[in-house]
């Protein structure tokens, strides 16, 4: 049951990052279903078996010591259980990995929920192997149908639509944006910059900190606000120290919450390091 889930769980999960930025780094939704429908087969067991032990077993195991505990439904005791599970895998990967816990805990009691509410009816019938995996290939099936029906009709009505950059202006532009390892960059209104540890693009040479194909910058230079290489809202970053060259800083994010991006070192293999923007 956990197997047959995930290739619609997989379709769910592309057709939700088409409205997500990529960063300019995405191959195109033709790219992505070929590598779904390549390496599904060979996944696809492995990953039942991981999320059977995970989640689906705590799960039954819970149900189980509260129906000793409270009686009640069957299926209330087993939603419950896949839900306990899910919100405690949740607190787990939100302490050690940094991921949000709610969106976390949601997605694993989407996963846990099926399993744990088909097995109960899968042990009350006397089906053979083979029968068990083609019911299980026909529900495959079925949702993978639904999903990507549905998913095709949100995004034709608009419900999900295509990510698009916001369009910043210059006052918008200016102020402080900072990213991982103490980077920051400050805009100001009369076009000077000022940076500190800023991941910055390699001059013609390679003579960069650390002698790598980007470094980390410090000092004072100018920005402009205008566009990318793709033809989306950005900042071009001058440096007066003549550590590295300039760099596009492209827009990301929302209005609300703005980001910058660049990306660094070689297109194909390089690294992607964003900013956020803090304060004025």
């Amino acid at each position: 049951m956990n197997a047959a889930q995930l290739p619609t769980a997989g379709l769910l999960w592309w057709i939700w990052s088409t409205s997500q930025d990529q960063y300019e780094t995405g191959y195109g939704g033709a790219f992505g279903i070929l590598c779904l429908l390549m390496f599904a087969p060979l996944l696809l067991p492995f990953l039942g078996l991981l999320l059977s032990a995970v989640l689906t077993l705590p799960a039954a195991v819970l149900a189980r010591a509260a129906f000793r505990r409270f009686g009640g439904p069957e299926w209330s005791r087993r939603v419950l259980g896949a839900a306990a599970t899910a919100v405690g895998w949740g607190a787990v990967t939100a302490a050690l990995l940094h991921w949000p816990f709610v969106s976390t805990a949601s997605v694993l009691t989407a996963l846990g929920l099926l399993p744990a509410l088909g097995m109960a009816y899968v042990r009350t019938r006397s089906w053979s192997r083979w029968g068990l995996w083609w019911r299980s290939a026909l529900v495959c099936a079925g949702l993978f149908t639904l999903a990507l029906g549905g998913g095709l009709a949100a995004c034709a009505t608009g419900l999900m639509p295509q990510y698009e950059p916001p369009d910043l202006t210059r006052a918008q532009l200016t102020g402080v944006w900072r990213g991982d390892d103490g980077a920051e960059l400050r805009l100001t209104r009369d076009g000077r910059a000022e940076a500190h540890r800023l991941p910055t693009e390699a001059n013609d040479d390679g003579t960069v900190p650390d002698g790598k194909d980007h470094g980390l910058c410090a000092g004072t230079g100018t920005w402009e606000r205008g566009e990318d290489d793709a033809h989306r809202p950005a900042v071009l970053l001058h440096l007066d120290t003549g550590c590295g060259l300039d760099t596009h800083w492209s827009v990301s994010g929302t209005k609300a919450a703005p980001q910058l991006f660049a990306h660094l070192g070689d297109p194909d293999a390089g690294v992607v390091r964003v900013l956020d923007r803090t304060g004025d």
